[in-house]
């Protein structure tokens, strides 16, 4: 049969969690022969390949076709993909996300039903390993205090947003708006969901439509993970500063005013009075946060794992957009 959906996924050194993909996929509802995988490594140096050929060989029925992502960036690896799809119908995800057994689907529906001309739907959010610091990072990867009011970390009701992860499209929505812009290192599904709506289009966001996302193990990751969001956010703001919104300057704000006020200290010792009160504040917030937490997931290690977790998303977001600002 003629194959009408092609799910992109670029990957990069993913040996833990590609495998996990793949099952999630080789066991959806949608027929097997109606829709194929295109993988856009970037020249994996682990066993991410092996793993993949593996699975192929163990599990034929599942149509998967790998492309060589020279450029090792997510925006090129998905225009690779893209171009070497064949499907009406798009369906982008990540090599760390597992779909329901319905994504397919559900996506498909969404899009004849003419739901949005991008459809996407909720993280369940998964901790990327067993101990504290694992589990403190999945849990704030859905806190309000980490991630503001994002409809597909939270939930809610099926609505249109400015943005949903990865997202359902047809084909012909590459021909009208182009496909992802590869300046962008990451934020690029963002951007292109700017530019899907400055097209008079819609960005439909749905709980029904999940998928699980493994969050990262450790508070090094995060930080490494938080500064490329801020840096490449900041970067895209400069193309388009009208989708600035008030809750993303918060962390910038909050870094920038703890290093005027440390400075000004220098000079006016009673503004190290303010940044102690600042600080301190912020810190009672966060601790309240995880004393909530330890009570709620009955762990006491939320007390100290959330705050840190919390901290590090802010502190590494704020910082590298401010960088980036001055960057050329």
């Amino acid at each position: 049969m003629t194959v009408e959906v092609s799910v992109i996924i670029p990957c990069y050194n993913e040996e833990t969690t590609i495998g996990l993909v793949l099952e999630a996929l080789f066991h959806q509802t949608f027929p097997r022969d109606r829709f194929e995988v295109v993988i856009a490594d970037g020249m994996s140096s682990d066993t991410t390949r092996s793993v993949i050929s593996e699975f192929h060989l163990n599990q034929p029925g599942l149509n998967i076709t790998i492309v060589d992502n020279v450029a090792r960036s997510i925006p090129s690896g998905l225009n690779l993909a893209i171009r070497s799809s064949s499907g009406r119908y798009i369906i982008r995800l990540d090599a760390h996300s597992i779909p329901d057994h319905m994504y397919i689907t559900k996506c498909v529906e969404l899009l004849d039903a003419d739901a949005g001309d991008n459809v996407g739907g909720m993280w369940i959010i998964k901790p990327g390993g067993e101990d504290w610091q694992a589990r403190s990072i999945a849990e704030a990867a859905t806190h309000p205090l980490a991630v503001g009011d994002a409809r597909y970390r939270l939930g809610g009701e099926a609505q249109a947003v400015e943005t949903v992860p990865f997202g359902a499209y047809r084909r012909d929505l590459i021909s009208k708006i182009g496909g992802y812009d590869e300046a962008l290192l990451t934020n690029e599904d963002y951007e292109f969901n700017v530019r899907i709506r400055q097209a008079g289009g819609v960005i439909w966001f749905d709980p029904k439509l999940w998928t699980t996302y493994i969050a990262r193990s450790n508070f090094r990751e995060l930080a490494r993970q938080y500064w490329r969001y801020g840096y490449w956010k900041a970067r895209m703001i400069k193309n388009y500063p009208n989708t600035l919104r008030w809750r993303q300057l918060l962390p910038p704000l909050f870094v920038l005013s703890i290093f005027v006020l440390f400075l000004v200290g220098i000079l006016v010792p009673h503004a190290w009075i303010l940044l102690a009160i600042e600080i301190g504040v912020y810190l009672l917030v966060l601790l309240l946060a995880g004393i909530i937490g330890s009570f709620q997931k009955k762990s006491i290690s939320f007390a100290l794992g959330l705050p840190v977790a919390i901290s590090t998303m802010h502190g590494s977001w704020g910082m590298a957009f401010l960088y980036s600002l001055f960057q050329k």
